[in-house]
Protein backbone atom coordinates (compact mmCIF):
# COMPACT_ATOMS: atom_id res chain seq x y z
CA UNK A 1 0.00 0.00 0.00
CA UNK A 2 1.54 3.20 -1.29
CA UNK A 3 0.33 6.35 0.59
CA UNK A 4 1.14 9.94 -0.78
CA UNK A 5 3.53 12.12 0.64
CA UNK A 6 2.38 14.14 4.00
CA UNK A 7 0.80 17.55 3.31
CA UNK A 8 3.09 20.28 4.11
CA UNK A 9 0.33 22.52 5.71
CA UNK A 10 -0.13 22.51 9.73
CA UNK A 11 -2.47 23.11 11.80
CA UNK A 12 -1.75 25.06 14.80
CA UNK A 13 -3.41 25.18 18.33
CA UNK A 14 -2.85 27.86 20.80
CA UNK A 15 -0.61 26.82 23.96
CA UNK A 16 -3.10 25.64 26.75
CA UNK A 17 -3.68 27.72 30.18
CA UNK A 18 -3.61 25.67 32.73
CA UNK A 19 -5.86 28.42 35.00
CA UNK A 20 -7.90 30.21 32.15
CA UNK A 21 -11.10 28.44 31.88
CA UNK A 22 -13.47 31.89 31.21
CA UNK A 23 -11.11 32.71 28.44
CA UNK A 24 -11.09 31.36 25.25
CA UNK A 25 -8.01 29.23 24.56
CA UNK A 26 -7.04 30.92 20.98
CA UNK A 27 -8.63 33.96 19.14
CA UNK A 28 -12.07 34.29 18.95
CA UNK A 29 -13.41 34.33 15.34
CA UNK A 30 -16.86 36.18 16.42
CA UNK A 31 -19.32 33.58 15.37
CA UNK A 32 -21.96 31.69 17.83
CA UNK A 33 -21.17 28.16 18.95
CA UNK A 34 -22.71 25.43 16.68
CA UNK A 35 -23.98 23.07 19.95
CA UNK A 36 -26.68 20.27 20.38
CA UNK A 37 -27.84 18.84 23.42
CA UNK A 38 -29.69 15.45 24.21
CA UNK A 39 -30.61 14.99 27.22
CA UNK A 40 -32.48 11.11 28.43
CA UNK A 41 -36.10 10.59 29.05
CA UNK A 42 -36.79 10.31 32.67
CA UNK A 43 -37.28 6.58 33.52
CA UNK A 44 -40.72 4.64 33.16
CA UNK A 45 -42.79 4.17 36.65
CA UNK A 46 -41.50 1.48 38.63
CA UNK A 47 -43.79 -1.59 39.51
CA UNK A 48 -44.19 0.17 43.34
CA UNK A 49 -45.61 2.93 42.43
CA UNK A 50 -45.85 6.04 39.95
CA UNK A 51 -42.78 7.90 39.26
CA UNK A 52 -42.39 10.75 41.33
CA UNK A 53 -40.48 12.52 38.60
CA UNK A 54 -36.45 13.05 38.01
CA UNK A 55 -34.90 14.21 40.87
CA UNK A 56 -33.06 16.99 41.21
CA UNK A 57 -29.29 17.39 39.96
CA UNK A 58 -27.06 16.91 43.09
CA UNK A 59 -23.52 18.27 43.03
CA UNK A 60 -22.38 15.03 41.56
CA UNK A 61 -25.05 14.92 38.53
CA UNK A 62 -23.31 16.65 35.31
CA UNK A 63 -26.24 18.99 34.28
CA UNK A 64 -27.79 20.10 30.62
CA UNK A 65 -26.17 23.63 31.41
CA UNK A 66 -23.00 22.41 32.29
CA UNK A 67 -22.47 19.68 29.55
CA UNK A 68 -22.82 22.94 26.93
CA UNK A 69 -20.84 24.93 28.73
CA UNK A 70 -18.08 22.61 28.64
CA UNK A 71 -18.08 21.84 24.75
CA UNK A 72 -15.38 22.53 22.78
CA UNK A 73 -16.38 25.02 20.07
CA UNK A 74 -14.95 27.34 16.99
CA UNK A 75 -14.52 29.94 19.81
CA UNK A 76 -11.45 28.13 21.59
CA UNK A 77 -9.57 26.86 18.03
CA UNK A 78 -10.22 29.94 16.43
CA UNK A 79 -9.73 29.76 12.54
CA UNK A 80 -9.50 28.24 10.03
CA UNK A 81 -12.42 25.96 12.55
CA UNK A 82 -16.28 27.20 11.52
CA UNK A 83 -19.28 25.35 12.51
CA UNK A 84 -20.02 22.15 10.43
CA UNK A 85 -21.99 22.49 7.44
CA UNK A 86 -22.98 18.14 7.17
CA UNK A 87 -21.70 15.20 8.09
CA UNK A 88 -17.94 14.46 6.25
CA UNK A 89 -18.52 12.51 2.61
CA UNK A 90 -16.10 10.09 4.13
CA UNK A 91 -18.13 8.69 6.48
CA UNK A 92 -20.52 7.31 3.97
CA UNK A 93 -17.37 6.16 1.60
CA UNK A 94 -15.09 4.23 3.82
CA UNK A 95 -16.15 4.10 7.19
CA UNK A 96 -19.31 2.13 5.96
CA UNK A 97 -17.76 -0.88 5.94
CA UNK A 98 -17.40 -4.37 7.46
CA UNK A 99 -15.04 -7.09 8.55
CA UNK A 100 -14.03 -10.34 9.65
CA UNK A 101 -12.83 -9.07 12.59
CA UNK A 102 -15.27 -8.52 15.29
CA UNK A 103 -13.21 -6.15 17.47
CA UNK A 104 -12.37 -3.94 14.28
CA UNK A 105 -15.68 -4.20 12.50
CA UNK A 106 -17.09 -2.53 16.14
CA UNK A 107 -14.24 0.08 15.74
CA UNK A 108 -15.73 0.85 12.25
CA UNK A 109 -19.03 1.09 13.55
CA UNK A 110 -18.94 2.90 16.70
CA UNK A 111 -16.63 5.79 14.12
CA UNK A 112 -19.21 5.80 11.85
CA UNK A 113 -22.05 6.52 14.27
CA UNK A 114 -19.82 8.61 16.21
CA UNK A 115 -20.61 7.18 19.25
CA UNK A 116 -16.72 5.83 20.95
CA UNK A 117 -18.75 5.56 24.53
CA UNK A 118 -22.70 4.28 23.76
CA UNK A 119 -25.24 5.53 25.27
CA UNK A 120 -24.78 8.31 28.14
CA UNK A 121 -26.26 7.58 31.70
CA UNK A 122 -27.34 11.66 31.70
CA UNK A 123 -27.38 14.46 29.93
CA UNK A 124 -25.06 14.94 26.74
CA UNK A 125 -24.29 17.76 24.53
CA UNK A 126 -22.39 17.80 21.14
CA UNK A 127 -20.11 20.60 19.12
CA UNK A 128 -19.15 19.80 15.34
CA UNK A 129 -16.36 21.95 13.63
CA UNK A 130 -15.22 21.73 9.84
CA UNK A 131 -11.61 22.88 9.18
CA UNK A 132 -12.44 25.59 6.47
CA UNK A 133 -8.81 24.74 4.59
CA UNK A 134 -8.72 20.98 4.39
CA UNK A 135 -12.22 19.85 4.98
CA UNK A 136 -11.24 17.79 7.97
CA UNK A 137 -14.30 17.62 10.37
CA UNK A 138 -14.17 17.66 14.60
CA UNK A 139 -16.55 16.22 16.57
CA UNK A 140 -16.76 16.45 20.29
CA UNK A 141 -19.05 15.23 23.06
CA UNK A 142 -19.40 15.65 26.75
CA UNK A 143 -21.93 13.32 28.37
CA UNK A 144 -22.34 11.68 31.91
CA UNK A 145 -21.24 8.11 31.63
CA UNK A 146 -20.92 5.63 34.14
CA UNK A 147 -17.10 5.10 34.99
CA UNK A 148 -17.01 1.68 34.66
CA UNK A 149 -18.67 2.06 31.39
CA UNK A 150 -16.12 4.36 30.54
CA UNK A 151 -12.91 2.72 31.98
CA UNK A 152 -14.42 -0.86 29.77
CA UNK A 153 -13.99 1.33 26.69
CA UNK A 154 -10.66 2.76 27.24
CA UNK A 155 -9.16 -0.10 27.94
CA UNK A 156 -11.06 -1.84 24.61
CA UNK A 157 -9.29 1.09 22.45
CA UNK A 158 -6.01 0.64 24.20
CA UNK A 159 -5.88 -2.91 22.83
CA UNK A 160 -6.99 -2.12 19.52
CA UNK A 161 -3.32 -1.13 17.95
CA UNK A 162 -2.49 -4.62 18.80
CA UNK A 163 -5.89 -6.14 17.63
CA UNK A 164 -6.26 -4.42 14.74
CA UNK A 165 -3.08 -3.03 13.98
CA UNK A 166 -3.48 -4.13 9.92
CA UNK A 167 -6.67 -5.14 8.63
CA UNK A 168 -9.14 -5.17 5.19
CA UNK A 169 -12.83 -4.17 5.16
CA UNK A 170 -15.41 -3.91 2.40
CA UNK A 171 -17.49 -0.62 2.13
CA UNK A 172 -21.29 -0.79 0.76
CA UNK A 173 -19.59 -0.06 -2.43
CA UNK A 174 -17.97 -3.40 -2.87
CA UNK A 175 -14.38 -1.79 -2.49
CA UNK A 176 -11.64 -2.98 -0.65
CA UNK A 177 -9.93 -1.11 2.02
CA UNK A 178 -6.92 -1.44 4.11
CA UNK A 179 -7.14 -0.44 7.83
CA UNK A 180 -4.33 0.51 10.31
CA UNK A 181 -4.50 0.76 13.57
CA UNK A 182 -2.05 2.75 16.37
CA UNK A 183 -2.28 4.26 19.52
CA UNK A 184 -2.26 8.26 19.69
CA UNK A 185 -0.60 9.53 23.09
CA UNK A 186 -2.59 11.49 24.86
CA UNK A 187 -1.44 14.04 27.70
CA UNK A 188 -1.85 13.47 31.17
CA UNK A 189 -5.99 14.65 31.32
CA UNK A 190 -8.84 13.48 33.50
CA UNK A 191 -8.32 10.35 35.51
CA UNK A 192 -8.51 7.65 32.27
CA UNK A 193 -7.90 7.99 28.44
CA UNK A 194 -7.31 6.70 25.57
CA UNK A 195 -6.57 7.41 21.59
CA UNK A 196 -6.11 6.09 18.41
CA UNK A 197 -5.29 6.78 15.04
CA UNK A 198 -7.26 4.60 11.74
CA UNK A 199 -5.90 5.20 8.98
CA UNK A 200 -7.98 3.80 5.73
CA UNK A 201 -6.99 3.55 2.52
CA UNK A 202 -8.13 2.14 -0.98
CA UNK A 203 -7.21 2.39 -4.91
CA UNK A 204 -9.62 4.44 -6.65
CA UNK A 205 -10.87 3.95 -10.37
CA UNK A 206 -7.85 5.64 -12.23
CA UNK A 207 -5.68 3.65 -9.93
CA UNK A 208 -4.27 6.18 -7.78
CA UNK A 209 -4.74 5.61 -3.80
CA UNK A 210 -6.33 7.83 -1.59
CA UNK A 211 -6.91 7.48 2.33
CA UNK A 212 -8.57 8.62 5.46
CA UNK A 213 -6.99 9.90 8.39
CA UNK A 214 -9.28 9.96 11.84
CA UNK A 215 -7.63 10.26 15.15
CA UNK A 216 -10.34 9.32 18.14
CA UNK A 217 -9.93 10.14 21.82
CA UNK A 218 -11.92 9.45 25.20
CA UNK A 219 -10.97 10.93 28.34
CA UNK A 220 -12.85 9.84 31.60
CA UNK A 221 -13.11 13.13 34.08
CA UNK A 222 -14.37 11.40 37.11
CA UNK A 223 -18.00 10.80 36.59
CA UNK A 224 -18.50 12.32 33.12
CA UNK A 225 -16.59 11.92 30.15
CA UNK A 226 -15.46 13.32 26.77
CA UNK A 227 -14.98 11.87 23.55
CA UNK A 228 -14.05 13.67 19.99
CA UNK A 229 -13.06 12.73 16.63
CA UNK A 230 -10.97 14.54 14.14
CA UNK A 231 -10.96 13.08 10.71
CA UNK A 232 -10.07 13.48 6.91
CA UNK A 233 -8.83 12.76 3.60
CA UNK A 234 -4.72 13.03 3.79
CA UNK A 235 -2.14 13.65 7.21
CA UNK A 236 -3.55 15.00 9.90
CA UNK A 237 -2.08 16.41 12.85
CA UNK A 238 -1.99 14.39 15.98
CA UNK A 239 -1.70 17.76 18.07
CA UNK A 240 -5.46 18.80 17.38
CA UNK A 241 -6.88 15.52 19.11
CA UNK A 242 -3.76 15.69 21.79
CA UNK A 243 -4.53 19.48 22.76
CA UNK A 244 -8.38 19.25 22.47
CA UNK A 245 -8.83 16.20 24.60
CA UNK A 246 -6.72 18.27 27.11
CA UNK A 247 -8.47 21.90 26.82
CA UNK A 248 -11.75 19.63 26.90
CA UNK A 249 -10.78 17.49 30.49
CA UNK A 250 -9.21 20.75 32.42
CA UNK A 251 -12.55 22.47 30.99
CA UNK A 252 -14.85 19.50 32.34
CA UNK A 253 -13.73 19.82 35.76
CA UNK A 254 -13.44 23.46 35.65
CA UNK A 255 -16.96 23.55 35.54
CA UNK A 256 -17.84 20.71 37.21
CA UNK A 257 -16.23 22.14 40.05
CA UNK A 258 -18.04 25.73 39.57
CA UNK A 259 -21.14 23.60 39.87
CA UNK A 260 -19.82 22.33 43.46
CA UNK A 261 -18.76 25.67 44.74
CA UNK A 262 -22.27 27.06 43.64
CA UNK A 263 -24.72 24.37 45.58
Amino acid sequence: MTRPPATARVLLLCALSATALPSAACSTVGRPASRAVETPPPPPPSASGPATGRPSASPATLTAAQARAALITETDLGEPWVPTQGAGTWRDGLLKATTGDHDCRQLLDVLYTDELLGAPAGPRASSALDDAGTGAQLRYQVAAHRPADVDRTVAWLASLPARCDEFTAVTTRGTTVYGQVAEVPLPQAGDARAGLRVVLSEETADGESSYLTLDAAVVRVGQDAISLTHGGYGDLPAEVAQNVAQLGAQRLADIRQQGRVLV
